[in-house]
């Protein structure tokens, strides 16, 4: 089992940023990947990033390049998604997952973190 708890969530204005991270705790012999998923209210969940737990493979959603960033750190079971130029529909709750596969990394969940940026 594998446990995970974001922070970093919060109102923030559009154009500016906000960090999120995720402190994981557990066993991790089958984890592949982590990503940040989130979902606004009437939409599905979608992937926005996503990092190899073990390289440095990266994946960005279109709607996110250039202005998220996704980081890990073995060591200490931590991730981390850095977001700047934030815009209005980047509001959503934010959930930091871990799994076996990079294209959906979503075997484990953390609680999820809201995200509102206002316009």
């Amino acid at each position: 089992q594998v446990q995970l708890v974001e922070s970093g969530g919060g109102l923030v204005q559009a154009g500016g940023s906000l960090r999120l991270s995720c402190a994981a705790s557990g066993r991790f012999f089958s984890i592949y990947a982590m990503g940040w998923f989130r979902q606004a209210p009437g939409k599905e969940r979608e992937l926005v990033a996503a990092i190899k737990w073990s390289g440095s493979s990266t994946y960005y959603a279109d709607s996110v390049k250039g202005r998220f960033a996704i980081s890990r750190d073995n060591a200490k079971k931590t991730g981390d998604l850095r977001m700047d130029s934030l815009k209005a529909e980047d509001t959503a709750i934010y959930y930091c997952a871990v799994g076996n596969s990079y294209q959906w990394p979503g075997d484990y969940w953390g609680q999820g973190t809201q995200v509102t940026v206002s316009s």
